[in-house]
């Protein structure tokens, strides 16, 4: 067991007492339903994680991965002609 998977089982600890918790206060809701399934899953993943380890990363090919730049000016507003805003009703007016 790694330093990273053993930190990795305290947190499901933490998280399955404080669905303990919920459970009491709420009981058998079923978003709390959900929480107990998602956190068995989370232990099967960390158990398969561990009987079939994938080969570690190098620093060197971590940072071989694309990175995309992305610019702080402010966007062409052509490139919005003709589309109405996020909102309700949106808008259709002209935008100068």
């Amino acid at each position: 067991m790694t330093t990273e998977t053993s930190e990795l089982r305290r947190g499901i600890g933490q998280l399955r007492q404080s669905v303990r918790t919920l459970m009491m206060k709420y009981g058998d809701a079923p978003s709390v339903r959900r929480l107990v399934t998602d956190l068995e899953r989370l232990s099967i993943d960390v158990d398969d994680f561990e009987q079939s380890r994938p080969a570690p990363v190098s620093a060197s090919a971590a940072a071989k991965q694309e990175k995309i730049p992305v610019p702080d000016t402010p966007y062409d507003d052509s490139l919005w002609a003709g589309v109405d805003d996020e909102g309700v009703g949106g808008y259709h007016g002209d935008r100068s």
